[in-house]
């Protein structure tokens, strides 16, 4: 397949997913273009189109914004990012995908499958640390909000407060996450006709996915939540474990 159709493809269903849940645009994205991408430019693509769409969801979709909340987040994401963008030269992507795709596939089926999800208590530094995870991931390819979405959910957060601070965070993480990219020279003039595919076909499912996601339930948003997350661990597996066993 042509490359522009698969950039084309994976924006159209990232799209609506993040319009959707408010996150999940790289790892959804990821699992097209991981197969016929360099793995920088995939990276790339990412962090740009998830940042598309965190922008287009803050014009539609409000649900209120709590710095004291969010900030413990943030400081400990904008520490996260520059060690992801350092590791992410040295990182074997493969070995990555496959360990984060095992540990989604394992861990969110028994939270989608739980009658009842344990509450647990975090302050502001487990959010942190919570938050830096999610900042060196999205130096990694714009993941920053796998981890944070997880401990939301954990924490028990309503809809559309889990919505408010996943939605904030990693906007500006995808934000700080960009011009780190462009800072270091990742971003080339031969990725300019990928960006101009990628944003036209990612911004009308966008803009349906959020149109989705205010007319669905409390108990709904968390299972497309989960079941989102253990698809886009699949796909990681699929894409990653393959081409390992081919390696030995």
């Amino acid at each position: 397949m042509d490359p522009l159709y698969l950039i084309a493809l994976g924006a159209i269903v990232a799209g609506f997913v993040q319009g959707l849940s408010g996150f999940a645009f790289g790892m959804v994205a990821m699992s097209f273009w991981a197969w016929s991408l360099e793995p920088r430019v995939a990276a790339t693509l990412a962090v740009f189109g998830g940042l598309t769409g965190q922008l287009i969801a803050a014009f539609t979709v409000r649900r209120g914004f709590s710095w004291p909340l969010l900030w413990p987040f943030v400081l400990g994401g904008l520490a996260g990012i520059p060690m992801g963008v350092w590791v992410l030269p040295y990182l074997d992507m493969l070995w990555f995908k496959a360990a984060f795709g095992t540990l989604l596939v394992l861990w969110c089926p028994v939270m989608l499958l739980a009658p009842r999800l344990p509450r647990l208590r975090g302050g502001r530094l487990a959010d942190g640390v919570v938050g830096m995870a999610g900042g060196v991931l999205g130096g990694l390819g714009g993941f920053t909000g796998a981890v944070p979405t997880l401990w939301c959910t954990l924490r028990g957060f309503d809809r559309d407060t889990q919505r408010a601070v996943v939605q904030n965070f990693n906007l500006s993480m995808l934000m700080v996450t960009m011009l780190t990219y462009v800072g270091t020279g990742m971003v080339t003039r031969e990725m300019l006709p990928m960006f101009a595919v990628m944003v036209p076909a990612m911004l009308l499912p966008t803009l349906l996915g959020t149109r989705v996601y205010v007319g669905i339930s409390e108990l709904a948003f968390r299972r497309i939540v989960l079941g989102l997350l253990t698809l886009s661990g699949i796909a990681m597996l699929g894409a990653s474990v393959p081409q390992l066993a081919g390696r030995m």
